[in-house]
């Protein structure tokens, strides 16, 4: 498993799980101007409608083509972590961009020991780079083409998409920019033979009025759209709103 830090265009040093990532000023990567993505939106072709799932729709799991959401409480991001035995176990490696900074190598340690499979091997299929602010997480997945050269991924998974592009830090339109840009993008990747698993707490905030179509844009241009709610046991659960095109009972 990798650790990959914000940093310049130039510098892509990756991180050991021994060596913790620094914060976002440390990082070093430099605050993209809402002019430069802006150039680089217009610059992106424009993507048709949502893909279709590629295999039957299944809960606890990722489609084999295509974008799928998954959204619910606060803790989702962090559930991104139950799907990724199955996949590792199928020999899939996984591609993390985390915007919410769940990413947690204990608990990854955790569920491999309880499959009676060792660490290292969970290890070498994982790679994570963190975005600690909207334009971080635009410019890493803006990047995904570059990471899979070196690391060829069947899955892309994405935390805090739309909610770090809800920071009243940023202004409207300079949040609009940067998050239509990394829409756009994961609708090209989605488009590859590449699964794509965005997990987001939308509800955990309240975004400006010119935001808070975000998350439904988001919605709009996957494939699948899961929620998470809380069983009768207080297990986490998942209802499928999306399944293709269609919305069904799932």
């Amino acid at each position: 498993m990798k650790f990959y830090a914000p940093k310049n265009e130039q510098d892509k040093a990756s991180k050991s799980l021994n060596v913790s990532v620094r914060n976002a000023q440390q990082a070093g990567l430099a605050r993209n101007s809402a002019a430069g993505l802006e150039k680089g939106r217009r610059a992106t072709p424009a993507a048709t409608g949502p893909f279709a799932s590629q295999q039957p729709t299944k809960p606890w799991t990722l489609p084999r083509q295509g974008m799928a959401v998954f959204y619910g409480p606060g803790n989702t991001p962090r559930l991104s972590h139950y799907f990724l035995p199955r996949l590792l176990l199928g020999g899939k490696r996984v591609l993390l961009l985390d915007g919410a900074n769940v990413a947690d190598p204990r608990l990854l340690a955790r569920l491999a020991r309880e499959r009676a499979v060792p660490f290292e091997q969970f290890n070498r299929h994982v790679e994570i780079a963190r975005a600690f602010t909207c334009f971080q997480l635009t410019e890493l997945i803006a990047r995904v083409p570059r990471f899979l050269e070196s690391f060829p991924a069947e899955v892309l998974i994405v935390t805090a998409l739309p909610e770090l592009y809800f920071d009243e830090d940023v202004r409207d339109w300079d949040a609009r920019v940067a998050f239509e840009q990394a829409l756009e993008n994961l609708r090209r990747w989605a488009a590859r033979p590449l699964s794509v698993g965005i997990f987001s707490a939308p509800e955990t905030f309240t975004p400006s009025a010119a935001r808070k179509n975000f998350f439904a844009r988001v919605r709009a241009a996957a494939a699948e759209v899961w929620n998470f709610s809380l069983g009768e046991d207080g297990r986490p659960r998942l209802i499928c709103e999306r399944s293709g095109r269609f919305l069904t009972g799932c």
